[in-house]
């Protein structure tokens, strides 16, 4: 397996960033997955999702003002899972 997750952010001023999160792969890989269920910090109002959409790789998008660990449990079409984990990086411009 070579899925990690990727990340990328934007500072929107006043300690608050607008950051997003998807699967990275091979595209092999990725048109067998069914879905992704990312579980953030719990602090989240939501803080599990599931993303169903393959276009976008599974890509999550929220904001906040800090850093945590995130995971994403990967499910694949076939009903096997894989889980993967995240360390958030938020820097300031």
């Amino acid at each position: 397996m070579t899925l990690k997750i990727k990340q990328d952010y934007e500072y929107r001023g006043n300690d608050w960033w607008r950051w997003w999160v998807w699967i990275d792969g091979q595209e092999a890989e990725l048109d067998k997955i069914s879905h992704v269920i990312y579980t953030l910090h719990p602090t989240f109002p939501n803080p599990v999702q599931t993303v169903e959409n393959r276009g976008t790789k599974f890509r999550l998008e929220t904001a906040g003002w800090g850093v945590f660990r995130l995971y994403a449990k990967v499910v694949y079409k076939d009903g096997k899972e894989t889980y993967l984990e995240h360390n958030l990086e938020l820097e300031y411009p």
